[in-house]
């Protein structure tokens, strides 16, 4: 364990102690937004993400020594196991380190070289590879080996060749050696393949070439994307003048006599048939690898945006899932969320009726009183927007509408989520229920829905699908948990997500709840079928109950801190506390000063929501028609989408606008996420590309503050 620790502290830069007490707090079980959150005096302090990545390196490093130990062993009980090797194994950091110094020790199947040395032409190799005899010696030494299955002199030379070929493929130097200028020189040729759409996506990228070392990782996908397809195909290229160079000036003996010509032919055979061919492969693995990385994280971050986006409060909402020939479906929810009726209009062609359209839409408003519409983005909102816009002018009803993604609502509606939510209403009608309430609630109603469905990402289709999942749930839980979660009112598929919780004692939550009315305190958890002591540790602090017996119960003040919290009500006035007194209060109380701290921030806001910090939601009583646009036009709109070449923002038009990267700021940015955020709001955008064919605009932030 201690070898473990050590590694771990070089790995994260955490001292020993630190490193040690995550370690313990993850083997009882304890996850990590509890720890992030309630243990910051054993972590120093770590934020969630902080302890993600440390939970990571951990699961790698652990890896890492086990792979170790066990190629130790193999070693040994293959060949002499000395101690340069054993100081170059324990000094290895990297898996692959370790598997370049394992591989010579492989055994091998069915390679040339394997057939050589079974035919007895090991020594042969060996004397070809120290290079100290004339080329006229060497060849007449071969034929002492023309026996059994080597027919030839030639044979015995080409075999002792493959086995030089072949050691010089395994070694673990070469191969690190040659992996690195692979990495730093070369390139990827990309090219059209027979399957190639001339007017397709990938026609742009043939005929390209891309660095190793800088190209993006979004390009990178797309041309393996188009490599599946069989649209494109990819190579990295080499300067094999430069490989026969440098092979033979570090390579060949400086003592060698005529036979290098046989080595150096050997050497090269070795690194063109298989030491090159094996790092390719490698490479695109690392290069994928990196590829996924970056995309994995932007979603995770655009995912985190989005659900962390702030609620409406306080209207009663209209969601309207459009469509043409089978009618716009209409659903309200109240305040809280919950749905309350529908109805389905056909203002879009090919009926375009817009006076019965009209007459629905104004019951429903004298009925349920909504003051906020919510317009999902998908096939026929364009003329949707259009129907509400005229209503506005034509019949003065104020009605203010933001469009919505409407990414995932057919998933969810065709879910058993949904199902056992809506068990009596067809699956369009629950559609139009999830527009509703991802503007109420983004977050309560987006964790309804599989996270690759949300139309936040980018290639995740292609990406590693299991490190897509852990990403995103691990994204999911700490949100949730730093914004907390009512269990009054929140559905099982949000409850699943606090910590410690889980589907099955959600499920137990919500039948409660049904069974014996709503919690009165935190401690009534308990009473919840499934809902243990370690379960409740890790989860009480996250939940807010807002109409409790305690104001304590509708905070983040964890139960296990309610005694020192109500001595420091007791005994100070919270707005009076500073942070020059936290060390005497924290040893008065008996408790650290970073759990004092939070206490005294919660307490000075009870039922506090981070996400009411956040910009509103912008409303539209009108929308902008593409016709009237010119280069140089100010617009409004909202952020939809962020890939790592730039993002998608919604300017009231059928299609989103494309902020590229290189028009986001005067100053030079890496990604677009370090200036701009899914859902964010902007006030004031220039137009500076219109495409009337396409429907497509470019869009500028330069020189405008956002």
């Amino acid at each position: 364990m201690n070898s473990l620790i050590d590694l771990l502290s070089q790995k994260t830069a955490l001292t020993s102690k630190t490193v040690s007490n995550i370690l313990k707090l993850l083997e009882e079980g304890s996850t990590i937004p509890f720890i992030a959150r309630y243990r910051k005096e054993m972590t120093g302090g770590a934020t969630d993400e902080q302890l993600r990545e440390f939970e990571n390196i951990y699961g790698y490093s652990k890896k890492l020594l086990e792979r170790k130990e066990e190629v130790g062993r193999l070693i040994s009980e293959r060949a002499e196991f000395s101690n340069e090797l054993r100081t170059l194994l324990n000094g290895a950091s990297t898996l692959q380190e370790v598997e370049d110094i394992y591989r010579p020790f492989k055994e091998k199947k069915n390679t040339r070289a394997s057939v050589a040395i079974a035919s007895g032409l090991e020594p042969l190799a060996d004397l070809l590879e120290s290079g100290r005899l004339e080329l006229d010696e060497f060849t007449k030494r071969a034929d002492s080996f023309v026996k059994g299955s080597v027919s030839t002199r030639e044979d015995a030379i080409k075999g002792a060749q493959d086995i030089v070929a072949e050691r010089y493929s395994d070694d673990a130097r070469e191969r690190d050696y040659w992996r690195r200028q692979i990495q730093e020189y070369s390139s990827f040729e990309i090219k059209a393949a027979k399957g190639m759409k001339e007017e397709g996506l990938f026609a742009k990228l043939a005929g390209k070439t891309e660095k190793i070392s800088s190209i993006p990782s979004h390009r990178y996908l797309a041309i393996m994307r188009g490599v599946a397809e069989k649209e494109l195909s990819v190579k990295i290229s080499m300067d094999t003048d430069r490989v026969e160079n440098t092979i033979a000036r570090y390579r060949i003996p400086k003592h060698a006599k005529s036979s290098q010509s046989l080595l150096l032919s050997a050497y090269l055979d070795g690194f063109k048939r298989l030491l090159f061919p094996s790092l390719e492969r490698e490479i695109h693995t690392m290069v994928k690898e990196k590829a996924d990385t970056q995309a994995i994280n932007t979603f995770g971050k655009n995912l985190t945006q989005l659900l962390g986006s702030p609620p409406v409060t306080k209207r009663v909402i209209l969601g309207v899932d459009p469509a043409y020939r089978t009618g716009c479906k209409l659903a309200v929810v109240d305040e809280n969320g919950t749905y309350m009726d529908h109805a389905v209009i056909f203002p879009t062609p090919p009926q375009s009726d817009f006076e019965k359209s009209a007459q629905v839409i104004k019951k429903l408003s004298q009925r349920y009183g909504f003051n906020a519409v919510a317009i999902g983005n998908g096939t026929g909102s364009r003329e949707t927007q259009e129907f509400f816009a005229k209503l506005n002018r034509d019949e003065g009803m104020n009605l203010t509408y933001t469009v919505v993604s409407e990414a995932g609502a057919s998933v969810y509606s065709a879910s058993k989520i949904a199902q056992e939510e809506y068990p009596q209403l067809d699956v369009t009608i629950r559609g139009a229920i999830s527009i509703a309430q991802r503007l109420r609630d983004p977050m309560a109603a987006l964790v309804k829905i599989d996270p690759k469905s949300l139309g936040v990402g980018q290639y995740q289709h292609d990406v590693d699908q299991k490190l897509l999942e852990k990403k995103l749930g691990s994204v999911t839980e700490d949100l949730v948990n730093r914004i907390g979660v009512d269990p009054n009112s929140a559905s099982v598929s949000l409850l699943s997500y606090v910590a410690g919780v889980g589907t099955k004692v959600a499920r137990a939550i919500v039948e409660y709840r049904e069974q014996s009315g709503a919690f009165k305190a935190k401690q009534e958890l308990l009473k919840v079928k499934g809902l243990g002591a370690k379960a409740y540790e890790q989860c009480a602090g996250f939940f807010r109950i807002r109409e409790g017996r305690s104001v304590l119960d509708n905070t983040g003040v964890h139960p296990e801190s309610y005694e020192a919290a109500n001595e420091l009500m007791k005994r100070y006035e919270l707005s009076a506390i500073t942070k020059d007194q936290l060390p005497k209060i924290s040893q008065e109380l008996g408790i650290g000063e970073a759990t004092l701290a939070d206490i005294v921030a919660e307490l000075r806001k009870p039922g506090f929501d981070p996400r009411e910090t956040l910009p509103p939601i912008m409303f539209r009583s009108d929308l902008t028609d593409i016709k009237e646009l010119r280069e140089g036009s100010i617009v409004s709109g909202v952020v939809r989408n962020i890939a790592d070449f730039g993002a998608f923002v919604d300017i009231g038009l059928k299609n989103d606008g494309l902020i590229h990267i290189s028009q986001m700021s005067d100053k030079r940015i890496s990604h677009p996420l370090e200036v701009l955020s899914v859902n964010q709001q902007l006030s004031r955008i220039r137009v500076i590309e219109v495409d009337g064919v396409k429907g497509k605009v470019g869009l500028s932030l330069k020189d405008i503050v956002i």
